[in-house]
């Protein structure tokens, strides 16, 4: 299977924020943000693994900025680390001034998907060459969070773990 790059996954949603996705402040929402960061995570791991691909996780959403009524919402989704069939999917959210054009990142978050055949049974994916810098890091740090991850749901022994040690010696 020829490895990919994070660009070949590279989905991007624009949108607007309408009265009817926001809250008494007039502010977007956060499980609209959720459902609209989902959909972005789905294309990109499709496009990685030309699979189906089911939400496995949510391993991290950063509400940083609200994100107000009428703005641009621009969410960009990559394939940050592919293991045998799942895809870690980096997502940036950033918010465009209607008048400059100028974009102001609001949140971030980091989505696992894991690529099904047609009965829903997982199937392993291309692996992923990072090129970028922001990519090689992200890359790194996915192993990481999965090594966490697998010791938190008690599925890997912390000793085994060496990614997570090598943080602390």
């Amino acid at each position: 299977m020829t490895s990919k790059h994070p660009s070949d996954s590279l989905t991007i949603l624009t949108d607007l924020v309408l009265p009817s996705e926001t809250n008494p402040l007039n502010n977007l929402f956060g499980g609209e943000l959720l459902a609209r960061m989902d959909r972005a995570a789905s294309i990109a791991a499709g496009r990685h693994s030309r699979r189906i691909g089911v939400t496995a996780s949510v391993n991290h959403v950063a509400f940083n900025k609200s994100i107000p009524l009428g703005s641009v919402v621009i969410i960009e989704a990559k394939v940050s680390r592919a293991f045998k069939s799942s895809m870690e999917i980096y997502l940036d959210v950033w918010v465009e001034d209607r008048q400059s054009g100028n974009r102001t990142k609001a949140n971030e978050a980091i989505y696992t998907f894991v690529a099904v055949d047609d009965t829903g049974r997982p199937v392993e994916v291309p692996l992923i060459e990072p090129e970028t810098e922001l990519e090689k890091l992200r890359y790194d740090a996915a192993l990481r969070r999965k090594q966490l991850s697998l010791v938190l749901a008690g599925k890997m022994n912390p000793h085994d773990a060496t990614e997570l040690k090598a943080l602390f010696t």
